[in-house]
């Protein structure tokens, strides 16, 4: 754990990634991956490999599976089969990583919200579904606007929507995508090693690197 050094203590407003980040949804997401590869007569994929393929939304995740020289038509078919059977099946093994509850309580007070490439119906099911929903005032998915992270749209709408300036704020998640999405939006990174995606982090360092989110609180209340 970094030691506290007060260079995040003006930080009031919290972005929050949720897969690989809130939550361990790569169960789920592998199990919903390989039945729509089944539905598509294609062979399943180990779930290591599925993992690797989360975190720019479900069309680019099912693309990846089916390979990136299948037609529009099939990745179309395949999505649709895909979000029908993860929508019944989403939270079957879905929990929250160690330490996520005890940080979000420690964090109570601060304005914070949800950035996700997931669709954001499926997003809010989830926060909902795992008691989590009470401490975001504002949920966003990769279909709420034109454009995924790391496009800075999402995260420029909520500076704007919560009155933050981008010193006044960061992004937490476990890969590139959500260093990339801070960066251009000019606001703080932080990552964490336990998610899906944490190889990408040595490609892409984040402002402050975490083992577990319980961390996040001393840094932030530092003077």
């Amino acid at each position: 754990m970094p030691e506290p050094n007060g260079q995040f203590s003006h930080v009031r407003f919290l972005i929050f990634d949720l897969d690989g980040t809130l939550i361990d949804s790569k169960l789920d997401l592998a199990l919903s991956t390989n039945a729509m590869l089944g539905k598509m007569g294609c062979a399943p994929l180990p779930d290591e490999t599925v993992f690797s393929y989360v975190g720019n939304g479900a069309a680019m995740l099912v693309r990846r599976a089916l390979g990136e020289s299948t037609a529009t038509a099939q990745v179309e078919q395949a999505l649709a089969y895909f979000l029908d059977y993860y929508r019944e099946h989403m939270l079957d093994n879905t929990v929250t990583y160690p330490g996520v509850r005890e940080a979000l309580d420690a964090l109570a007070g601060r304005p914070m919200a949800v950035l996700t490439n997931k669709p954001v119906i499926f997003s809010r099911a989830i926060l909902d579904g795992l008691g989590l929903s009470g401490y975001f005032q504002r949920v966003y998915g990769g279909n709420s606007f034109e454009k995924k992270k790391p496009d800075p749209t999402g995260a420029q709408t909520l500076l704007r929507e919560f009155g933050a300036a981008p010193r006044e704020a960061m992004m937490i998640g476990d890969s590139d995508v959500d260093v990339r999405t801070a960066r251009n939006a000019g606001i703080w990174s932080c990552g964490v090693t336990y998610g899906l995606c944490p190889a990408t982090l040595s490609v892409y360092p984040p402002d402050v690197l975490l083992d577990s989110l319980e961390a996040l609180p001393p840094l932030l209340k530092s003077r």
